[in-house]
């Protein structure tokens, strides 16, 4: 059990999906963590009453990330509850679905200025956080498609593709200050109803995927435990896909 008594981790878009299991699971983990969502609801509560349920530490942080400010803003409220910053996860995203040839250069931006934008500016403003306190682990969610897009997602894939390369160049220029910046790039990942709304989707997966099943946050959650763990000191550039083997599958 990997066990990160001690640490501070902030979470972006945590209010649901593969964002609450990783809160959840830093939280098991021993971690104080920040929960980000874009505004506070019923669901971004349940996160954190479940987290502190077994007394551990977790607070709400609020703000559009497609905001610089707000960038900033979430990062100082982490280091307000809790005087430090260990972890930062950049998981707040958007994935809508639009043929290529529809898309206005506003339908662009409001996918890039989210998923790429945000995981930017928030990198920026909590490496110098931990910069002061003897470095830290930032892990971008990218996904299978910065390699490997799918129709309807040419802005989505782009900007993973991009979070992908950003980590990188991260890496390297805050390797020196004991930072380690890398990305996990999930495959499918189950959710409520999804079977039901891209049945033949899900079908095809099932049928290629080497594991032969879907995701769950889980398996996410535990990839970025390992990442921000002592046991995960020497790997920084990093791009580690849990996706059930599927990146392996043959295309033709």
């Amino acid at each position: 059990m990997i066990d990160l008594s001690g640490r501070v981790a902030l979470v972006t878009g945590a209010s649901a999906g593969i964002g609450a299991q990783v809160a959840r699971a830093f939280g098991a983990a021993g971690a104080a963590v920040v929960v980000h969502a874009r505004r506070e609801d019923a669901r971004v509560r349940d996160v954190i009453t479940a987290i502190a349920a077994p007394g551990r530490r977790a607070v709400l942080a609020t703000g559009d990330l497609a905001d610089e400010a707000a960038c900033a803003e979430v990062v100082e409220q982490a280091v307000r509850a809790f005087g430090r910053l260990d972890v930062l996860v950049n998981n707040a995203g958007v994935q809508p679905v639009q043929a290529l040839d529809a898309m206005t250069l506003a339908d662009w931006r409001a996918v890039v200025d989210v998923n790429l934008g945000a995981t930017f500016a928030c990198t920026q403003f909590a490496a110098r956080q931990m910069r002061g306190s003897g470095g830290g682990s930032i892990i971008h969610i990218a996904s299978i498609e910065g390699s490997q897009p799918a129709y309807g997602h040419a802005h989505y894939a782009a900007s993973k593709a991009a979070i992908i390369m950003h980590a990188r160049a991260a890496a390297l220029e805050y390797g020196p200050l004991g930072i380690r910046v890398n990305t996990v790039s999930p495959g499918l990942i189950t959710r409520p109803g999804l079977e039901q709304d891209w049945p033949d989707g899900v079908g095809r997966w099932l049928a290629a995927a080497p594991l032969g099943r879907l995701g769950t946050g889980m398996d996410v959650a535990n990839a970025c435990l390992f990442l921000a763990s002592p046991m995960a000191a020497w790997i920084t550039g990093h791009d580690l896909v849990v996706d059930g083997g599927m990146s392996a599958h043959p295309a033709w």
